[in-house]
């Protein structure tokens, strides 16, 4: 597939989109992104102060104004779920994408040294927060005439390694819960659902799993938006349950 490295700058006009993670990193870089292509952008995410942020910086850029929602996947039910999903039909009427790209990750570490509890949060953010959320806004999705849901991911659920336990595990889930929703939804032609592994940018994230790795040599998060503009926008329409691993990495010298 040749990836597009330009897009129209109302290639997302019109599209309302939900970004969880949306305070800073890969969902920061996203929300700004999509913004400055047109489209209303949902922040999602537990820190309010960086919500703020992000959506002072979509004003202050000329995009369409968004909504901020402060919310902790770790404690979110089925009733936040669901009010949320009722809270977006309510301001716009519409929803038009969602991608999932908050994540928890507590340490590298032997499974030895492993708590049930780690297991149990980082399931519960990375894995079943995004299905929870999906199926609350699937009714939205629906009715969108073309929508997508893009599941970011972490290259160790594809390619399990010592150390990585609970994290991995729990990141190994999207992949099948991508491919078993896009079989789902196979005769809803206005409707895909992908993954998106971006492999190693400068991200928040990645310090902390690659503490000693060359930063120097990691892609930006600015090379992640193509893609991620891609999977959200017209252009994609059709390819749907599809894992995507990226590898973007400057070449040494």
């Amino acid at each position: 597939m040749t990836m597009k490295t330009e897009f129209a700058q109302d290639a997302l006009a019109g599209r309302v989109i939900l970004i969880t993670g949306a305070s800073q990193g890969v969902g920061r870089e996203a929300a700004l992104a999509f913004a400055r292509h047109g489209a209303t952008v949902v922040l999602l995410s537990r820190s309010v102060k960086g919500l703020e942020k992000v959506y002072d910086e979509i004003v202050a850029a000329g995009g369409p104004e968004p909504a901020a929602v402060p919310l902790d996947l770790l404690n979110a039910g089925e009733n936040e779920f669901n009010q949320l999903a009722l809270t977006i039909k309510r301001e716009f009427d519409r929803l038009d994408g969602i991608v999932h790209c908050a994540s928890h990750f507590y340490a590298l570490s032997p499974l030895t040294n492993q708590t049930i509890e780690e297991w149990m949060n980082q399931y519960r953010i990375n894995t079943v927060a995004p299905f929870a959320l999906t199926r609350a806004c699937l009714p939205l999705l629906k009715d969108a005439p073309d929508a997508s849901v893009l599941f970011v991911g972490e290259h160790h659920a594809l390619h399990p390694a010592a150390y990585w336990g609970g994290f991995g595990a729990s990141n190994a889930g999207l992949p099948y819960l991508t491919k078993v929703a896009a079989d789902e939804w196979e005769m809803l032609p206005n409707l895909r659902v992908n993954l998106l592994l971006p492999g190693p940018v400068n991200s928040p994230q990645r310090n902390r799993t690659h503490p000693g790795e060359d930063k120097s040599e990691r892609a930006d998060l600015a090379d992640l938006m193509p893609h991620f503009l891609y999977w959200l926008g017209g252009d994609s329409r059709g390819h749907s349950g599809e894992v995507v691993e990226l590898d973007l990495r400057k070449p040494r010298g």
